[in-house]
């Protein structure tokens, strides 16, 4: 039977009839608008609205978008009360951190809060020019330029390098930011299944020599499942055909590798053996943004070329300087990578044992718990939710209906009996029964 958000398709034809009834409603007491400035028919509105009828009628609380009430690390305060968090990329447990939040003082009594304008056009602070050398430093590379956005890095970054003539080879998980950035720049896109090397290497075979430039794009570490890709394999295939190797390492700065360097460290491989390193400064960094490492020609050019740079403002100093003092604090603390990793692999060990499917996680920062359909996700993650553990689902069309999951985030501030006493609510939730209060 098909399914959608784990309901069968009785059920999801009588939610779309309820809509429909109360769309009806709605339309006889408000004026009626031209096709053209109807709102209510947005592509994708209905599917938004659906969801949110399903969770009503089952009677979940929508799990997103609440409010913290101070530093969400791992622990938070949500409503007045005290939990355990894994929604958080908080990984070193640098946010918060009182020498973090004095460099971000200092900047902002130095240079305001705002860079005003596009740094071409309103100049340079000396926070910015002294992150991209540590960043750049990071990955033995010749230059760095940073942005204002993570997502917006790799839209503009992909969609300013490549062209029409050119070909796109990327994980069929990549990131949707790399996906719309391929999409913008009009190449021609190929996606191969997740971390297979060997697909890779066939789309780069059969379709390398009908175009210009070819791009491979992986993530270092994945958000979704926690796993990683062979960089080797990837590196080596990338230079055998010709094509430039870009690895997002959103999650992997501060994650991967004995000192958290990132997927080369952990891998074991050269850093310039890929060509683009992008990365984000919003998770081990305490800031917002992203990164662009590489060779200085490819620097000048989005330096003075790429639209999400050019004509974007500048980088707050405050950030700026929030994400370097973290770059320095992983750097001088490796101990804290040594934690993060150690909690992770615990977290992974005690949820297999315990019987749950935690997919191909590698346990170094992320383990999803995948419990199939949309409604055990929601229920699950509303009964630890209940229990003190603030955790998100990740539901259809996010992934698909079969994959719906839990997404556990680990940081270096979590303890080995916070770990066992979440593992144990989840165990509990799962067999129906009422959760005890971890915090």
């Amino acid at each position: 039977m098909t399914q959608s958000f784990g309901l069968s398709a009785t059920a999801r034809t009588a939610l779309l009839q309820r809509l429909s009834r109360r769309g009806g409603k709605e339309d006889e007491a408000a004026p009626a608008e031209s096709p053209g400035r109807d709102l209510s028919t947005l592509p994708g509105l209905r599917d938004i609205e659906m969801v949110r009828e399903a969770g009503a009628a089952l009677g979940l609380e929508n799990p997103y978008f609440r409010p913290h009430e101070g530093v969400a690390g791992a622990r938070t305060v949500i409503g007045g009360r005290d939990f355990l968090n894994y929604a958080s990329y908080n990984y070193l447990g640098l946010n918060g951190d009182p020498r973090i939040a004095a460099a971000a003082k200092a900047a902002i009594d130095r240079h305001g809060v705002s860079a005003s304008a596009s740094r071409l056009a309103s100049g340079e602070r000396p926070v910015h020019g002294a992150l991209e050398a540590a960043l750049a430093a990071n990955y033995a590379a010749e230059a760095c330029l940073t942005f204002v956005s993570g997502h917006a890095t790799n839209v503009t970054v992909i969609g300013q390098l490549m062209g029409a003539r050119d070909l796109i080879l990327h994980d069929q998980l990549i990131h949707n930011s790399a996906a719309e950035g391929a999409r913008l720049s009009g190449a021609r896109r190929v996606a191969f299944p997740h971390n297979d090397w060997r697909a890779a290497e066939r789309e780069l075979a059969a379709h390398r020599r009908r175009h210009g430039r070819a791009l491979l794009v992986l993530e270092g570490h994945y958000s979704m499942d926690g796993d990683v890709p062979d960089l080797p394999r990837f590196a080596a295939l990338a230079r055998e055909h010709d094509a430039l190797l870009m690895v997002d390492e959103a999650h992997a700065l501060g994650v991967l590798g004995a000192t958290g360097r990132g997927s080369f460290e952990q891998c074991g491989i050269a850093p310039d053996a890929v060509d683009i390193w992008m990365g984000t400064l919003s998770k081990t960094l305490s800031a917002c943004g992203g990164y662009i490492a590489g060779r200085q020609p490819l620097i000048d050019l989005l330096r003075h070329a790429a639209p999400g740079f050019v004509y974007s403002v500048g980088l707050a100093p405050p950030l700026a300087a929030a994400a370097l003092a973290s770059l320095q604090a992983m750097q001088a603390e490796p101990w804290r990578v040594a934690k993060l990793q150690a909690n992770a692999a615990l977290f992974l060990r005690l949820a297999r044992e315990a019987g749950f499917d935690t997919g191909s996680s590698a346990g170094l920062g992320i383990v999803p718990v995948i419990l199939g359909s949309s409604v055990a996700a929601a229920r699950m993650a509303a009964a630890l939710f209940e229990a003190g553990v603030n955790v998100q689902p990740i539901l259809f069309p996010v992934v698909p209906e079969r994959s719906a999951r839990l997404r556990f985030f680990l940081s270096a501030e979590h303890t080995e009996e916070e770990i066992a006493r979440t593992v144990a609510a989840l165990v509990a939730a799962r067999g129906g029964a009422a959760v005890a209060r971890v915090v």
